[in-house]
């Protein structure tokens, strides 16, 4: 993947609380990370516009993967670069890359795979079709697997 496959980034700074003994990006840190862009991707798409906080999709992580590249530092200017790379029945895929800001110098990439739930239920659930509409309009694309 390239930088120039993602539509959607979010610039963020990196904090001291972020950081460990060595002064670069505590390991765990890169899945708030994802977790913000996915957050703000959201956003950007319409879905917090679509469903109040009451009747929202329910989606719980099923998968998180990460690849570290290379280091992140105290007080870096980072871009959160998030895609929708898949939906399937219940589940929908995103990929992720961390880059120094303004630049194509990958620091890490990754993806999570999340899974709708019906809550009642406690089991997987389909995609609601306008959540996957939101999606594939942003991305221009077809999504469904």
């Amino acid at each position: 993947m390239a930088r120039g496959d993602f539509r959607f980034h979010v610039t963020k700074r990196v904090r001291y609380a972020e950081i460990d003994a060595q002064a670069v990006v505590f390991n765990s840190r890169y899945l708030e990370y994802f977790d913000i862009g996915i957050t703000e991707y959201w956003r950007r798409v319409g879905v917090y516009d679509r469903w109040p906080a009451h009747s929202s999709p329910e989606f719980h992580v099923a998968r998180a993967e990460v690849n570290y590249r290379a280091p992140i530092l105290l007080d870096e200017e980072i871009d959160i670069c998030v895609r929708a790379s898949r939906v399937g029945t219940s589940s929908m895929t995103y990929m992720f890359e961390l880059h120094r800001a303004g630049t194509d110098d990958l620091r890490a990439d990754g993806q999570l795979v999340y899974v709708h739930v019906a809550e009642a239920q406690g089991a997987s659930a389909p995609v609601p079709p306008e959540f996957l509409l939101l999606f594939e309009a942003f991305e221009e694309k077809r999504l469904r697997a």
